[in-house]
């Protein structure tokens, strides 16, 4: 399973390429971030995030595309720009045909770090370890792609564990 990960946001939105390989460790693709100019209007800036998204897409041919969601700790501008970006991402993922995981903030914390209210810095050193990288992910937007990917490949490992379980009487395999 090959998951784009993405962190959205209007200025800055991070992107994050992984997988699991047969030895279960995670292996980062690719990773960076798209950036849109702020003298740039809305809806180009929208437009720019969503091409990026496709481009990445049609590039890497991911299965599925695990965004974050909407966190409501912030200020409500910067709940309405990071829907914005979230929408045109969502809109890529449908011209994809992809599939879309959503997770929330505390929830892609707790599975990369095991603590749902885990800081910047923690996200991105565990996110090197979770990896195997040489160095943090830098800038954050990215790691928390990264941090995101890795969310639902977790996921996705323990789904395919239960639904193992469920075939198997009652016993994980």
């Amino acid at each position: 399973m090959l998951v784009l990960g993405i962190d959205p946001g209007t200025s800055i939105t991070g992107y994050a390429l992984a997988r699991r390989r047969p030895d279960q460790n995670l292996e980062a693709v690719e990773y960076g971030t798209i950036r849109t100019p702020s003298e740039m209007a809305l809806s180009q800036r929208l437009g720019l995030i969503c091409q990026a998204v496709e481009e990445l897409g049609q590039a890497h041919r991911p299965t599925a595309i695990a965004v974050e969601e909407l966190f409501f700790g912030r200020s409500a501008r910067n709940i309405f720009a990071v829907g914005q970006a979230r929408g045109a991402v969502l809109v890529a993922a449908a011209r994809l045909g992809l599939p879309v995981y959503e997770y929330t903030a505390p929830q892609v914390k707790q599975a990369v770090t095991g603590y749902g209210r885990a800081d910047k810095k923690q996200i991105q050193a565990m996110v090197k370890v979770l990896f195997a990288l040489d160095v943090e992910p830098r800038p954050d937007d990215a790691a928390d792609a990264l941090a995101v990917a890795a969310c639902c490949l977790y996921s996705h490992r323990l789904q395919d564990a239960l639904a193992g379980e469920e075939a198997g009487g009652g016993r994980l395999q």
